[in-house]
């Protein structure tokens, strides 16, 4: 008899975690290989971000997840490279050798060319960018308090946010309520209402992937919470202290010190180096163009599943959301479980379940099919699905008693500055400090 089948998964994001599970019967030995040692439920980071929760509130161990499936065996580690000939995944030092390999390695920001852009605007992918966000948002509030220059007070008190899809509305919408409701009464010198927040995209509407009536609905939801939108504007410079838009056949310089990133997307590096192993071919985000059952050109023993694989259906690519990460992760175990039983299986087809975005309380937009929601009832669906799709029960009930306590008080527990110097600069003050003291000290 020969040794167990071992398949090596890349990534315990939705896909990668729900391609180990669903092998947890399967006669094989399961290695998840993660630099990070928890799964993250990133639909709700922006509220990480935005103070309404905390990381702890979103994430679930791996090993705590996995700890009854005996087949499965948790790997921390980052992915280096592959060696597809030897069927060998490059882990840090090491290597794992593997009979069937799946990639679900997500995708990062995209800066489009500009990666000098990158420290002056966060994107929102990872817990430490949610904390930085956090530290940058409310940062600018107590900036504002200590300035006695109109301008610079103005500036601070600016958010420019690139990007309304559904994690540029998302954002724009928790801001606004910080602004308006959970600091309102918090500061003496100034009044965070008088906070201004933009929303700049590139596109004719805000949330392109919903229905056109969904995205006027939800463009009228934000004007009513004070946000400015401005579509059919490229953003084209963004310096610590103001961000240039080019709309029509001008540009706009907005003073701002806080810009949030929502734009665009880039692969992870692991894209580029399963390119080079097995020439498959990349598209211009990087994702790896895959067969229809998500396996690489000539290499049936590799499948790429999630936000890193690019597989059209109805000729036009599967969106980077968490429901297909998941259909593919299911499709990607049932494939290897047939394999092993010797029979085929039909190419992998999506199940659009639709899609949702929520603006602030009580406003959201939902598409399911022909139905469309917005409003009071849309939020409430919101609300449910999010919570049901918990990895943990404990998370769900944690959530759902914070939400419940923001809707009552609008108090954001986790308003936690945290991180680098509490302003900028302070360092290099503080230095200049040291230094006029130590001469003063010297004559």
């Amino acid at each position: 008899m020969g040794e167990t089948h071992h398949v090596v998964i890349v990534g315990g994001g939705f896909g990668g975690l729900q391609a180990a599970q669903t092998l947890k019967s399967a006669p094989v030995k399961v290695t998840l290989v993660d630099r990070r040692n928890f799964h993250l439920f990133q639909p709700l980071l922006y509220q990480v971000a935005t103070a309404s929760l905390s990381p702890g509130n979103i994430t679930c161990v791996l090993r705590r997840v996995l700890r009854r499936q005996e087949n499965a065996q948790v790997f921390l580690a980052e992915a280096r490279g592959i060696d597809a000939a030897q069927r060998r995944l490059l882990i840090d030092d090491d290597e794992l050798h593997y009979d069937t390999l799946i990639v679900a390695a997500g995708v990062g920001h995209s800066y489009f060319g500009h990666d000098e852009w990158k420290d002056l605007a966060p994107g929102l992918k990872s817990v430490e960018d949610a904390t930085e966000i956090r530290r940058r948002i409310l940062l600018a509030f107590e900036a504002a308090e200590r300035t006695n220059d109109p301008q610079e007070r103005e500036r601070w008190l600016t958010f420019v946010i690139v990007g309304a899809g559904p994690t540029g509305v998302e954002l724009a919408g928790a801001v606004s309520e910080i602004a308006n409701h959970s600091l309102k009464h918090d500061f003496r010198s100034i009044d965070p209402t008088h906070a201004k927040i933009m929303l700049v995209e590139g596109g004719d509407r805000v949330l392109a992937p919903f229905p056109p009536t969904l995205s006027v609905k939800a463009a009228i939801a934000l004007e009513r919470r004070g946000i400015t939108l401005k579509t059919h504007s490229v953003v084209v410079d963004i310096t610590a202290n103001e961000v240039t838009y080019h709309t029509g056949d001008h540009d706009v310089r907005v003073p701002t010190r806080t810009v949030l990133w929502a734009a665009g997307v880039q692969a992870s590096p692991l894209g580029q180096a399963l390119a080079d192993a097995t020439g498959a071919q990349l598209d211009r985000a990087g994702r790896v163009m895959v067969q229809p059952d998500l396996t690489v050109p000539n290499h049936p023993e590799i499948l790429v599943i999630g936000d890193l694989a690019n597989l059209s259906q109805d000729g036009k690519p599967l969106p980077g959301v968490a429901q297909v990460a998941l259909q593919q992760g299911t499709y990607a175990a049932r494939l290897i479980r047939d394999r092993l039983d010797g029979k085929q299986r039909a190419p992998f087809h999506y199940v659009d379940l639709g899609n949702m975005a929520t603006i602030g309380r009580s406003a959201a937009v939902v598409s399911v099919g022909s139905l469309h929601l917005s409003g009071f009832l849309a939020w409430l669906a919101w609300a449910f699905v999010h919570l049901m799709k918990l990895v943990r029960f404990q998370s769900r009930i944690m959530i759902f008693v914070q939400w419940f306590w923001l809707y009552l008080t609008w108090n954001r527990s986790a308003r936690l500055i945290t991180g680098k110097p509490l302003l900028p600069g302070s360092h290099s003050k503080a230095s200049q400090n040291r230094q006029i003291l130590s001469e003063k000290e010297k004559k």
